[in-house]
């Protein structure tokens, strides 16, 4: 009895070896605006063994696939990928591979992208298959507008700065593909982030975004004034005008301060001087 105590705690040991560590790691659950394109962070640990009559056998995942609400994506489950599958959904890319990484982007997002997705490793033995049952949950918002944020603070700015607009969405930021437009006119610039600069009175004008598969997502206007460089000479000539009058001001007011004082410190030693000579006059006896 003790003897087959031993042997069916050894074989629990080894089982348990290869277990120990598996594991499938998401990313939080993910609300995207539809038309936009979301990646699901995903890492896994496979079996590193499992035990198979009486020995610890290494196992190789051979086969990996993502599935929508479905617990185990085993068998004939559909799924969105399939390794083994040539006939995949273009919108769902794998970014992953068969060692740890098993991230999955999906483009041009759907309402019916709204589920919980799982990712399935498969191995070339049985006893080393592995569903990841937590999964990601997303959440598609229809037609949420697009918002313009800015790098700096004013919506005028001056001739040779440097300006970023941002597109974002209220309900996701991840890996917009958005279209620019300024005065209605599309720009060729990709990507959330339009980069302007140094700018010139030519980048003035009404901005707006969307993304590029949902028109219903525009953006409200955003107002940009560059201020021309003569407006800005302009703008020092008069500073500097406005300097030298008051210079000049300044200059004929100490001017005449000093005439003033001067002529009264000379007209008071004059009386003085007459003053003296008048009593000297009078103190002299007559002849």
């Amino acid at each position: 009895m003790a003897v087959w105590d031993t042997k069916i705690s050894w074989s629990f040991m080894l089982a348990l070896a290869g277990v120990v560590g598996v594991s499938v790691n998401y990313s939080d659950d993910i609300c995207a605006v539809k038309g936009s394109t979301v990646t699901l962070l995903c890492t896994f640990t496979p079996y590193e063994s499992v035990t198979q009559n009486g020995r610890q056998v290494l196992v190789e995942i051979v086969r990996v696939r993502w599935c929508q609400n479905h617990l185990i994506c085993h068998g004939t489950t559909p799924s969105v990928y399939d390794s083994d599958s040539e006939n995949n959904a273009p919108r769902y890319k794998y970014l992953g591979d068969k060692k740890g990484n098993c991230t999955l982007q999906i483009a041009d997002v759907q309402k019916e992208d709204e589920a919980t997705f799982r990712f399935r490793m498969e191995a070339n033995n049985n006893a080393a298959h592995y569903t990841g049952h937590s999964g990601v949950n997303v959440t598609v918002s229809d037609g949420a507008q697009m918002i313009i944020n800015s790098s700096v603070t004013e919506t005028e700015v001056r001739a040779g700065e440097n300006v970023t607009l941002y597109c974002t969405a209220p309900c996701t930021f991840h890996q917009l593909e958005v279209t620019w437009f300024k005065d209605d006119h599309a720009l060729s610039e990709p990507g959330p982030a339009l980069q302007l600069g140094p700018v010139t009175a030519e980048d003035s004008g009404n901005y707006t975004c969307g993304l590029r598969n949902n028109a219903g997502t525009r953006s409200l206007p955003y107002s940009l004034h560059v201020e021309a460089e003569q407006e800005q000479e302009g703008t020092n000539s008069d500073t500097i005008n406005k300097m030298l009058v008051v210079r000049l001001v300044l200059f004929t007011l100490y001017t005449v301060l000093i005439i003033t004082v001067a002529f009264t410190v000379i007209k008071r030693m004059c009386l003085q001087e007459s003053s003296r000579k008048l009593e000297n006059v009078m103190a002299q006896p007559p002849h």
